[in-house]
């Protein structure tokens, strides 16, 4: 058995800090030997400064971790951050010039030129931007959490017949605003027609997940993409209601049939958090909902319902997601099982 690989949380105290706990508790590779908070809260243990908001109980092995500032040094070989993105630049660029592969659900690098922002089922080979660092430090970040599932249901569409124009609007979860988030006399009888930021990263960010790696750069996928967002009274996961043109024509049991065979690298690779099935179909009229579907794939997969040719469009279909396990924790721990697999990350 390989030695395990040595894991530092930063914002291990906060709703996707916790994810990364609970996710991490039992994992074959991978082993949380440091975690790191706010100033309020460093030098308790964990157990004594993280309110626990998942179900179950706190895993034992994490309790009686004492809290460090989020700076490098570190006793651990790679770092996960949920950090803030007000303070998360700062952090994750120490970490990187010291040396530490940093794996992130922050926001702040994601548009860097020179920074991965990876969903391994559909652009692993972005990961050539890292070539010649192995043995330096680098960033890799997960996209944001709308913007995973909808770009994990584009992926096939794109490569089987190519996306001219998409239009999504998103009814997302209010988990996803953090804790305590969103006020309850705010949300209950209520939507939030805004998410600030939110359509931007949406757009900007599939694009270039989408994109194609050329000279060590990449070119963002070509297509114009528009996105509502909206905050709904749903605990967790994000709904993507989309609409797409096709570049190619295809009858509906041909663009069925692309979602329901797609895989990508994790899933040839056995990764330990990968879905079995990426992308899950659902043909009943009333399916997805997040509380009977947000759970597929353990939370990693994301699953395609309400498939059916559109008037405007080519197609429309409603997509979901687990907003805090395949949108941040689990998409980042899915990340460094393919950066450990690819040897750029190890004990």
């Amino acid at each position: 058995m390989t030695k395990q690989i040595r894991v530092g949380i930063l914002g291990a105290t906060g709703t996707v800090g916790q994810r990364f706990v609970q996710m991490l508790e039992g994992h074959p590779q991978f082993k949380v030997t440091a975690l790191a908070a706010s100033d309020r809260s460093v030098g308790k243990t964990y157990a004594e400064a993280c309110p626990w908001r998942l179900p179950g109980e706190m895993p034992s092995s994490v309790r009686a971790l004492a809290l460090q500032p989020p700076r490098p040094p570190l006793d651990c070989d790679v770092i996960f951050s949920s950090l803030p993105g007000d303070v998360a630049r700062e952090a994750e660029g120490c970490f990187a010039a010291a040396d530490f592969p940093v794996i992130t659900n922050s926001s702040s690098y994601r548009m860097d030129a020179d920074v991965p922002l990876l969903v391994p089922e559909v652009n692993a080979e972005h990961l050539g931007m890292l070539d010649g660092r192995k043995e330096q430090g680098f960033i890799v970040t997960n996209p944001n959490c709308s913007a995973i599932g909808i770009a994990l249901a584009l992926a096939p569409l794109h490569r089987a017949f190519g996306v001219e124009a998409c239009v999504v609007t998103t009814l997302q979860a209010i988990s996803g605003a953090g804790y305590p988030g969103v006020s309850a006399m705010d949300i209950t009888d209520n939507v939030f027609p805004f998410i600030a930021s939110e359509e931007e990263k949406i757009e900007r960010e599939t694009q270039k997940i989408l994109g194609t790696l050329r000279g060590g750069a990449i070119e963002p996928a070509p297509f114009p993409l528009s996105a509502q967002c909206h905050r709904v009274n749903v605990q967790d996961g994000h709904l993507a209601a989309i609409r797409v043109k096709l570049a190619r024509k295809a009858d509906i049991a041909a663009v069925r049939a692309a979602f329901a065979a797609f895989t990508g690298v994790p899933q040839q690779l056995k990764l330990h958090t990968a879905p079995e099935r990426p992308i899950v179909v659902r043909d009943e009229p009333d399916r997805p909902q997040p509380r009977l579907d947000r759970d597929a794939g353990g939370g990693m997969s994301v699953t395609v319902g309400r498939l059916f040719p559109d008037r405007v469009l080519d197609y429309r279909f409603v997509v979901l997601s687990h907003n805090t396990i395949r949108g941040a924790a689990g998409a980042a721990i899915l990340n460094a099982e393919l950066l450990a697999a690819r040897g750029y990350v190890r004990s």
